[in-house]
């Protein structure tokens, strides 16, 4: 396949796929805003809670397809999803974003997760960014203030996971079920550094630029494990890691949203530094590909488990971070290892029948329909967001 052709498929997918099941699939006429979910099986569940991290996902998507498609219909619901933030999940007593909304649209769990709060900033920035509005670039410093102002730790560097309503100290920080109980992860700073970025573009603020640098430091200094190029995962307030566990499509994604905010930042000495780690963080990534081009979840090596499934969103990272590793670093392998990916995608995830992409394929090869088409975590954004950074990023 050339390029030519991965470029058009890939804009066919966003355009007769995966953006129209959103709009019409998930569209709360009743009630406002989105509903909460549809399971594995195709089944809307229209009083599921709503997440912040949804709707802040739908917000950034739509926001940035209309960027580069000015398609009116995307503007419309990039516009309701800026409504949804803004109106609902924004604390206008406390500052910060909801962990949940009820179906109706009233506040449910109303912690201070700060990756949902990282999120809605990169929502309202790219919407900003999409349409020059001025309420969202307000919102989205506001969000920042919060974070700087609640999350950083000016100690022992670094941002704490989750707070309080009122921004006070918060038993259970985990950002879900799955993860260890830790006060500072490399998810949630992957996920503040991606905001940073793109909220860097449209706001050229000295203290942001300064945190946006110290944050791909960090990755550099502390969340890699130098030896063996993957990302460590959980670590204590004094920055030890604390579990040993490999996370394939972290590694890959974070190999090129690292890039992608030192490309931003524009400071060449960071940039020396920073691109031969690109290279070394993805090389580490792929120890998670399989002959058929898919990349496995992840792996536990003191345990010596593997968890083989192939989920949505590492396929989607897994084609990002090796089409980055051609474009900047000339590497026809990387552009060969995407091609295979997104051949294993059309295959094996892209819902044929009744669109979007179901969750993971399991290690047999069966679909997994158990899990959410859309839902808390299942969103728009890591696969919208494929197609549009290949859009982007492949010449012609």
């Amino acid at each position: 396949m050339d390029v030519r052709n991965i470029k058009k498929e890939m804009e066919e997918e966003l355009v007769a796929d995966i953006l129209p099941f959103w709009m019409k699939r998930m569209t709360d006429e009743a009630n406002g805003g989105f509903y909460g979910r549809i399971t594995g099986t195709g089944e809307l569940m229209p009083e599921a809670e709503k997440g912040a991290i949804l709707n802040a996902r739908i917000l950034w998507t739509f926001s940035a397809a209309y960027r580069l498609l000015k398609k009116e219909e995307y503007l419309v619901t990039a516009a309701r999803a800026k409504r949804v933030i803004v109106e609902n999940f924004y604390d206008k007593e406390f500052g910060g974003i909801y962990w949940s909304l009820d179906y109706k649209g009233c506040p449910l769990d109303t912690k201070k997760q700060i990756y949902a709060i990282g999120f809605a900033i990169y929502g309202l920035s790219e919407y900003h960014r999409a349409t020059g509005d001025a309420e969202a670039l307000e919102y989205a410093i506001r969000l920042f203030e919060d974070i700087e102002k609640h999350s950083f730790d000016p100690v022992k560097n670094g941002y704490c996971e989750a707070l309080t309503r009122q921004w006070g100290e918060i038993a259970d920080m985990r950002l879900s079920d799955k993860d260890e109980n830790e006060r500072k992860t490399m998810n949630t700073h992957l996920h503040i550094l991606e905001p940073y970025t793109n909220l860097y573009r449209v706001w050229k603020d000295e203290r942001l630029k300064q945190q946006l640098r110290n944050l791909i430091e960090l990755f550099t200094d502390k969340i890699l494990n130098i030896e063996t190029g993957h990302l460590e995962l959980f670590f204590d307030d004094d920055w030890h890691s604390k579990y040993h566990i490999v996370s394939y499509g972290h590694d890959i994604e974070a190999s090129w949203l690292i890039h992608e905010a030192a490309l931003v930042l524009g400071d060449e000495a960071l940039l020396e530094k920073v691109e031969p780690l690109v290279e070394f963080i993805a090389a580490a990534a792929d120890e998670g590909l399989t002959p058929d081009g898919s990349m496995i979840y992840e792996t536990f090596p003191d345990k010596q488990m593997t968890d083989t499934d192939c989920h949505w969103w590492v396929q989607a990272e897994n084609v990002v971070g090796h089409v980055n590793l051609y474009q900047h670093f000339d590497d026809e392998v990387a552009l060969r290892k995407a091609f295979c990916c997104w051949d294993f995608i059309k295959k094996s995830l892209i819902d044929k029948k009744d669109g979007e992409w179901h969750w993971s394929v399991r290690a047999d090869g069966t679909v997994n329909i158990e899990d959410d088409k859309a839902g808390f975590w299942k969103c728009p954004y890591h696969n919208g967001r494929m197609c549009l950074e290949i859009m982007e990023r492949l010449p012609f």
